[in-house]
Order: C-alpha cells, then sequence, then structure tokens
C-alpha cells in the first residue's frame, strides 16, 4: 500500500535544560491510503501537538512530515497554506463553523478561500452521505451539535484532501451523537477513499478505528491493527 503520510523521527521541544519539555520525541509514523486511525493517550501525552504537526499548523523541533509526498515543513508559510488548504481536511471538537454563513456557504468556504469551484455532483454526494439536503439554507445556530459536526466533516471533505484530520470531534457530544458522528466518518471514510487520524481520549471509539496508536511522554508505546475478523492483534 502507498504512505500517505509519513513522518520521520518527529520532535518538537519547549524551552531548554532543566524546564525543557519533549511534548514530541523521536517519532515515526507510516498511514497508508485509505485508514481510519485514532490516536490515544493521557492528557499532556502529546497527542493534539501531534496532530498540529501532521497538519502543518505548527513547525517541529527537527525531523520530517511527509504528506501526499511532499515534505510539509520545507514549504514556505504561504505554500504550506495553500497546500493545507487544498490536502489536508480538519474536523475540531468545536466545529468552527462561520455562524453568519449558511450550512451550504460553510462547506464551500475552503473552496471559495482557494478560488476553486465546487464540483456540485460531489457536493451533492456528500451532502446525501450525510443527511444535510434539507438543511443546506440554515445558519449553524439552527442546527444540533450533532448536525454542526456533519457540516464540519462535509467541509473537511468538500476539497477532497490527501488526508482528514479530526481533533476530538465527539468531544462536545452526547453518547448517542458520538456514535452517530463516528458512523459518518467511519462511512464517509470507506465511500470516499478517505484517510483519516482521529485523536481522541475515548478508549472504546478507538477500539472501533482500523488501527490504534497510543502515545505517552512524546512517544509511540503501541501501535496496534486490527484484523479482518475484528481482533486487535499487535
Amino acid at each position: 500500500m502507498k504512505a500517505i503520510l509519513e513522518t520521520k523521527d518527529l520532535k518538537k521541544y519547549y524551552g531548554s535544560g532543566a524546564l525543557q519539555v519533549k511534548a514530541l520525541d523521536g517519532v515515526n509514523l507510516r498511514i497508508e491510503e485509505g485508514e481510519f486511525i485514532a490516536v490515544v493517550g493521557t492528557s499532556g501525552s502529546g497527542k493534539s501537538t501531534l496532530l498540529h504537526m501532521l497538519g502543518g499548523l505548527d513547525y517541529a523541533t527537527s525531523g520530517t512530515v511527509t504528506v501526499a509526498g511532499r515534505k510539509i515543513f520545507e514549504l514556505n508559510e504561504n505554500d504550506l497554506t495553500i497546500f493545507r488548504r487544498r490536502q489536508i481536511g480538519f474536523v475540531f471538537q468545536n466545529y468552527n463553523l462561520v455562524p453568519i454563513l449558511s450550512v451550504r456557504e460553510n462547506i464551500l468556504l475552503p473552496l471559495e478561500l482557494d478560488g476553486r469551484r465546487a464540483d456540485e455532483a460531489f457536493l451533492q454526494k456528500i451532502v446525501r452521505t450525510l443527511g444535510l439536503e434539507e438543511r443546506l439554507l440554515d445558519l449553524p445556530g439552527q442546527l444540533s451539535g450533532g448536525q454542526q459536526q456533519r457540516v464540519a466533516i462535509a467541509r473537511a471533505l468538500v476539497t477532497k484532501p490527501a488526508i482528514l484530520l479530526a481533533d476530538e470531534p465527539t468531544g462536545n457530544l452526547d453518547s448517542r451523537t458520538t456514535q452517530e458522528v463516528l458512523g459518518l466518518l467511519k462511512l464517509t471514510g470507506g465511500q470516499f477513499h478517505q484517510t483519516i487520524v482521529m485523536i481522541t481520549h475515548n478508549e472504546a471509539l478507538a477500539q472501533l478505528c482500523d488501527r490504534v496508536i497510543h502515545i505517552e511522554d512524546g512517544r509511540i508505546v503501541s501501535d496496534r491493527s486490527r484484523t479482518g475478523d475484528g481482533e486487535v492483534r499487535a
């Protein structure tokens, strides 16, 4: 299988001397196309820092991150912004929808910022899959939390990114809606051949993913894949 994302000896240090914090301390990771991966760890383990590195939202102290064949830290700030907008989709815990824009306008915002026209057939397929057909003219404030997260997922998919990064996407949702949103992520991942990396503190949710990576003290301590019969194997 082809690697869509790869890190080599990825480090992120803050401070120096006795006060130095090693948020990431030599992370080597290979993610293949179509995988749905959960990254879990305790608070302060480095999982959110890892997501920020993978998405080019922050620069590493050393090491590399390669997404779709490009070493993203070699790009200048402007080129990295464009690359991130086109190749990396983000889904955050707080949805990050623009309150004065309609559902449709929020979904299309990344394309608008990039000066690109929407693939209407693809857009309609996403909207149908996520059950948003009747809500396209609504404002975010008219939607439930689960519906707003559906919009965020649609927005992340519409650019056809190489990888989708989800940071605690169900953190603000009740248990029923959490299961619903995870189901939608799995459905869209399969239907649109999307690679997904999800940060979560919820071990039960993580076990439903194809692969579970545990990170502690800035290092990967286990990386387990799920076999076809549902067994998790180291």
